[in-house]
């Protein structure tokens, strides 16, 4: 819901910087690999209880998550450089909490498992989504340049990092945070179902 607004103001600075590295010869791919990295040391923090320093962390992978766009833009992006950056953001987005239900599972097991489940399925409707559009040639600028559709939602990656800091800022709170974002995110899910419905349905 966040996502178009705060890429408005963010994008500039972004493209600037990513102008910089290309000249410097850093690869798209790279950064995105870099990002993972860090995303993962804020997972490993946050299952060893240094939250703060988790949050530090994920501020600054997810700061690779959009310089590798815009490096991308400034050189020659491919197609492998999308899918990677699909799959490692993936990969991201389920390491947070799989990192808290480890740091305390008495606490954190069920909130965190329903709340990988709300991913799994927010996801797949992402994806899926993604490829019957591809399938019938529709494109959209609504998210700037991509690698494939985006569909908008209530629950995208501004509004899910802004529910991980919060996290690591009120770690006692992550059960009934947790559970309100997995319903948020399956709220979602169900919206783009309801598009999918209006969009791709063929009556006979």
């Amino acid at each position: 819901m966040l996502d178009g607004a705060v890429r408005r103001q963010l994008d500039p600075l972004l493209d600037r910087l990513g102008a910089a590295l290309v000249k410097r010869g850093v690869k798209a791919d790279t950064i995105t690999f870099f990002g993972l990295g860090l995303g993962l040391a804020a997972a490993g923090l946050i299952a060893y209880r240094f939250y703060l320093a988790g949050a530090v962390m994920i501020l600054l992978s997810r700061l690779c998550d959009g310089l590798d766009g815009a490096v991308a833009r400034a050189s020659h992006g491919t197609d492998f450089g999308g899918f990677l950056d699909i799959v490692l953001d993936f990969a991201f987005y389920g390491a947070i909490p799989l990192a808290f239900i480890v740091a305390d599972p008495a606490a954190n097991a069920l909130a965190g498992a329903f709340l990988l489940f709300s991913f799994y399925v927010n996801g797949s409707s992402f994806l899926a989504y993604s490829i019957m559009a591809e399938k019938r040639a529709m494109t959209t600028s609504v998210r700037g340049a991509k690698s494939l559709y985006f569909t908008t939602g209530l629950a995208e990656a501004t509004e899910t990092i802004v529910v991980f800091l919060a996290f690591c800022l009120f770690p006692g709170w992550f059960p009934p945070l947790a559970a309100v974002f997995a319903v948020v995110c399956l709220y979602t899910a169900v919206s783009r179902i309801v598009l999918a419905r209006l969009s791709f349905f063929d009556p006979q």
